[in-house]
């Protein structure tokens, strides 16, 4: 397994997980059809998305399943984390 392969698709699995919650965010202020369409354009995506991957290399897989899984806690982590306020 070779450990760059791995480190580049943990990389490549969280942006995958950040595009994707950033556009059903976006498409769930949507209207109802266009909400409707827009979830199942990017289901299929996804659907082909992991296909793809999963005909790789397990190093592939493994990182690709390694950046997606961290990614949600640490986005949350991140999102959490008291701002400093600015002095003027």
């Amino acid at each position: 397994m070779d450990v760059l392969t791995v480190l580049a698709l943990a990389a490549f699995g969280s942006t995958a997980y950040l595009t994707t919650l950033s556009a059903v965010k976006w498409l769930n202020q949507q209207a109802s059809r266009t909400k409707v369409a827009g979830l199942v354009v990017v289901g299929m995506v996804l659907c082909a998305f992991v296909g793809t991957i999963a005909n790789a290399s397990e190093s592939v897989v493994i990182g690709f399943i390694v950046g997606a899984g961290i990614t949600p806690p640490v986005h949350r982590w991140i999102l959490q984390r008291p701002r400093p306020v600015a002095s003027s």
